[in-house]
């Protein structure tokens, strides 16, 4: 009777709840723990937004933009979690590509009006060109399912903000300095 206990415990059990979700493989993480910090710092800019703006169509966008990053910030939170990798911040004050910068966070938070909404929107787009590259290399690369749906829809969100962007006026170029004589 003792021989045949093990055996029984060996047997396939079935199992109740949604089925194990696919694993992540190492782009799922670093897709991940680097959307983390780019939203966070955009939302931080766009947090400035209310006090600061100039345009009432930029101030939409930066709200827009803004409870948009929150939203995803709690998908790729919680993406991270199921992922089972702790959160262990490495792009913390790293300074990448369509990264808000803690300097143009600073410059932000001592602009208004017009100055504020060209930081604003030179920022924001830097920040949803690199969100969108980076949504398509999880696409082309991505094992589990769950991340490769968040970033299509990030990456469909960015388009449509990307899009609106485009639509408010240009920003006024950096003054250059006057050629010497």
């Amino acid at each position: 009777m003792a021989l045949a206990l093990p055996a029984v415990g060996c047997a396939v059990q079935p199992t109740a709840g949604p089925p194990p979700a696919t694993a992540f493989n190492a782009t799922d993480t670093a897709w991940t723990q680097l959307m983390i910090p780019m939203d966070e710092r955009a939302q931080l800019l766009t947090d400035l937004a209310p006090s600061r703006k100039g345009d009432p169509a930029v101030a939409a966008l930066a709200a827009e933009t803004a409870r948009r990053l929150r939203e995803d910030l709690v998908r790729l939170r919680a993406l991270l979690k199921r992922s089972g990798v702790s959160d262990t911040r490495p792009h913390e004050g790293h300074n990448m590509p369509g990264m808000v910068s803690l300097d143009t966070l600073a410059k932000a938070g001592t602009a208004t009006g017009t100055a504020f909404d060209r930081i604003l929107t030179e920022a924001l787009r830097a920040h949803l060109t690199q969100s969108r590259m980076l949504c398509a290399g999880e696409r082309t690369q991505g094992q589990a399912a769950e991340a490769k749906q968040l970033a299509a829809a990030i990456a469909q969100s960015t388009a449509v903000q990307i899009s609106r962007l485009a639509k408010l006026r240009p920003p006024e170029p950096a003054v250059s300095k006057a050629p010497r004589s």
